[in-house]
């Protein structure tokens, strides 16, 4: 499995390489990105989640969801707690402390989970996704608000939301799209990585090496985030021994563990441009992450598998 993590994050950052290639050649341009970041928000990763739940809803499915989302509920509020702590302790300010707490689950972990795993295990993924979009547009977000407030606008608004919500009617009441259907929604998926990745390299040629390290607490941040929030999930995990309430625990919490090891969540460099605070510490954030995700994620997964 490690191997097949290894070669799937390998063909991943080959696809970033390629983005920055483009960049750094002359054919794009950096803010070029921003249109294949609106057609991988509103259109691939909706049909990855309604491909998701077009399956046949079983008794084992129901109780490997409820896991699922359960974890993903108690890590989410352990995280929040552990954000404030840190905040304390280090003084993180909002770019900081949502960096640390929210990954870039929903564009990395699907199509890491389809390759380690399989397709039929992307389902448990979408409840990650599920929850951390919630709790990021409410909690995330309220962080850089001067009233504190999350918008709930913003959640019932966000099309993703509004897709895991047709997928689980969906899921219910066992409808199926016809066949033609679900396999142009099962192709559309399959572009969630790669076009994820090209966004992440175009992204990083226009970013000056030199600028990536211009902040001193960078280092603090890549710790708390890629180091000591996976750490501590981890023995969470191992302490509470969540596998034994579903079949196949162990891997459904593997998909809820991988979702937390990826880097920084790609939203912080949005909500620091919309409420003005430092967009270029938070893209230098996300990319540090991201590269630091090539050695650390196969570190943990081989963690948790011992």
């Amino acid at each position: 499995m490690i191997a097949l993590l290894l070669e799937t994050l390998a063909q991943l950052f080959l696809i970033m390489f390629l983005g920055w290639l483009l960049v750094k050649g002359g054919i794009l341009q950096a803010a070029e990105s921003h249109v294949l970041s609106r057609l991988s928000l509103y259109l691939l990763m909706p049909c990855v989640i309604l491909n998701a739940f077009q399956v046949d809803f079983t008794p084992q499915l129901r109780r490997g969801l409820l896991l699922a989302f359960g974890a993903a509920l108690v890590l989410h509020l352990l995280l929040i707690g552990f954000g404030r702590l840190s905040r304390k302790l280090f003084h993180l300010d909002e770019v900081e402390e949502v960096s640390v707490l929210y990954s870039n689950a929903a564009t990395l972990i699907i199509p890491i989970v389809t390759s380690v795993l399989g397709p039929e295990w992307v389902i448990y993924s979408s409840a990650f996704v599920t929850v951390q979009l919630i709790f990021l547009w409410t909690h995330g977000q309220a962080l850089f608000l001067p009233q504190k407030t999350g918008s709930l606008k913003a959640i019932l608004g966000n099309i993703n939301i509004t897709a895991i919500a047709a997928g689980l009617l969906l899921l219910v009441t066992g409808i199926r799209f016809p066949s033609i259907i679900q396999e142009t929604l099962s192709d559309i998926s399959s572009m969630i990585g790669p076009v994820g990745m090209l966004i992440t390299g175009m992204l990083i040629a226009s970013v000056s090496w030199r600028s990536l390290f211009a902040h001193r607490r960078i280092f603090l941040v890549l710790a708390l985030r890629m180091l000591i929030c996976p750490a501590l999930i981890l023995a969470i995990l191992r302490l509470s021994h969540l596998e034994a309430i579903a079949e196949n625990g162990q891997e459904i919490l593997l998909v809820t563990f991988l979702a937390c090891t990826t880097p920084s969540a790609s939203t912080v460099m949005q909500f620091a441009q919309i409420h003005h605070r430092d967009a270029e510490y938070a893209s230098a954030i996300n990319v540090l992450t991201t590269l630091m995700s090539i050695a650390t994620m196969p570190l943990f997964v081989y963690l948790y598998m011992l």
